[in-house]
This record gives C-alpha cells, sequence and structure tokens, in this order.
C-alpha cells in the first residue's frame, strides 16, 4: 500500500462534492472523516483507491492511498481527472459572479465537477436512468451493478462490458428494467466488447463528434450522450436543455410560473458557456 499528497487549487469543497456523491447507494463515501473509496479499474485489475480530504475549501489537500505501487503514477493521474484537480474553479466562479447565478455559486462555493469513476458504466449508467426520477434511476443501477459487478471489501466494481454482452435481454430485464432498455444495455455492451464502439476514441472528440457518433447507436439520444459528456468526458460547457430536474431547477432558481422549455433552456445554456456545465452542475444541485 502506498500514500501520496495532492495539493488542489483553491476552492474546492470536498464535503459538497462528497455530499453529492452520497446519494449514490453503490459508493463507498465516509462524510463523516471525508473520504471515499474510488472502484478503480485498470485494464483487468481492480485497485480500490481511497481519497481522503485533509485540508479545507480555502486550503486543498488530499491523501490517495491504493495497493499496486508498480501502478501509482496512472492512478494519481486517473484519479487527478476523475477529481477535476486540475481544472481551477477560481475562474468559473469569477465568470458566474457576473450572472443571475451568483448566488447559486456562492452558496456551493468550490463543487468540483466529479466524473463517473469508469467510462463504460458511466454511459450505461445514463441509459437506466433515461425518463426516470433520480432515485429509482440509483436503485435500479445499484441493482444492475449488484447483479452484474464485483463486491471486494465492501467496494462495489462495475460489470464489464465482456459480461454484460455475455447476458441476454431477459437477464437485465429481470432487475425490472423494460424490455427495450434491456436490449439498448446488452447490445451498447456487445458493440464495445466487440470493438466497434471504442469509448477511448471519443477523448479525442470534438462535442458535436461525440454526439453524432453516439445517436448512431439505437438507444442513445441527445440526453444520453450530453450527460456522457459531462459526467464521462468531463466537458465543460454541456447544458442538457431537455433535463427534467435541470428545467425544475431553473424554475426553482428564478421563481417561473412553469417549467421553461427546452428552447428556453437552451438559450439559458448560450448565456452561461463557455462553463454551462457547472450552471447545469450546481443547479441540479440546488434540488436534491
Amino acid at each position: 500500500m502506498w500514500e501520496r499528497m495532492i495539493t488542489v487549487p483553491a476552492p474546492y469543497d470536498f464535503a459538497h462534492a462528497l455530499e453529492r456523491l452520497s446519494l449514490d447507494p453503490l459508493l463507498a463515501v465516509d462524510r463523516e472523516r471525508q473520504r471515499i473509496t474510488v472502484p478503480l479499474m485498470l485494464s483487468d485489475l481492480f485497485v480500490p483507491v481511497t481519497v481522503e480530504s485533509i485540508g479545507t475549501k480555502d486550503d486543498p489537500k488530499f491523501s490517495v492511498s491504493a495497493p499496486f505501487p508498480e501502478r501509482q503514477g496512472e492512478i494519481v493521474e486517473r484519479i487527478s481527472h476523475l477529481f477535476q484537480w486540475r481544472t481551477p474553479l477560481g475562474p468559473i466562479h469569477e465568470h458566474f459572479r457576473r450572472t443571475e447565478l451568483a448566488p447559486l455559486f456562492a452558496r456551493y462555493e468550490g463543487l468540483p465537477l466529479v466524473l463517473d469513476f469508469d467510462l463504460y458504466f458511466c454511459l450505461i449508467k445514463c441509459l437506466i436512468h433515461q425518463q426516470l426520477h433520480l432515485k429509482v434511476g440509483y436503485r435500479l443501477t445499484e441493482r444492475f451493478v449488484k447483479t452484474f459487478g464485483t463486491e471486494m471489501n465492501g467496494v462495489w466494481f462495475y460489470p464489464r462490458p465482456e459480461e454484460v454482452a455475455a447476458r441476454s435481454y431477459d437477464d437485465v430485464r429481470a432487475l425490472q428494467l423494460s424490455g427495450r432498455k434491456a436490449q439498448y444495455i446488452v447490445d451498447v455492451s456487445r458493440l464495445i466488447a466487440e470493438g466497434k464502439l471504442r469509448l477511448d476514441e471519443l477523448k479525442q472528440m470534438e462535442d458535436g463528434e461525440v454526439m453524432e457518433r453516439l445517436t448512431a447507436v439505437r438507444g442513445i439520444g441527445p440526453w444520453t450522450v450530453q450527460n456522457f459528456l459531462l459526467f464521462g468526458l468531463g466537458r465543460s460547457n454541456v447544458f442538457p436543455p431537455a433535463d427534467i430536474g435541470l428545467q425544475r431547477a431553473v424554475e426553482k432558481q428564478f421563481g417561473l410560473q412553469k417549467r421553461p422549455t427546452a428552447k428556453e433552456m437552451a438559450a439559458l445554456g448560450e448565456r452561461w458557456k463557455p462553463y454551462a456545465s457547472y450552471a447545469a452542475l450546481y443547479l441540479w444541485r440546488s434540488i436534491e
């Protein structure tokens, strides 16, 4: 077991981040000790990585510890990316201080955009959550992982595409997912397992190219791609205009009489670029 200390640009509020992450029943979050154990996959290696705050919002420092010392550099690189430690939040907050979202960014100052811990599972989770209430989506996702994934010392590792690709539609539908959604999940997993859809290649593409590539796959629509761009690839300027939760948050934030339309939401996203992803994150946080 090795340990590395990491210093991060301020502000960075890990307490806010853990509060949001703790909504997911799969994650091993300890809010009292300000730490989380990340189920990191390195090829076929299961690596539980403990990330613990040892600083404050205005002086953020972290302890990262894990087994496999020979993979230390790779693990630190992945964790730094997932927790967006190299993306200073100061300029983003300065940007929003000049907008109508200034009070929201003051309330949640330092809330980072934490990415999903596995790119494949981010896409699958987006498919599961389509058109579902957040709590229902989390419950079905938990059931999916605890059926097909792997548990090690209280940490759940997500199933791999090869494992899901080998399942029948009925196996997945038995988890109380719809027939169509079960088909989409298995079919997408098969495309990835067979090398016909390479998620790593998407990292090098522009947002529009990712949208075009993924929406060509049956079952993947714009909402799914937008959430994948945001929480899978960490893109900074994504604002899903048809997201019901986001519409509710805007309605509440601005005291509207009814939920804004997708067209009105898209116009708001344009006003908040180039950091529309953070506007979406902070608005979601306001109603969670």
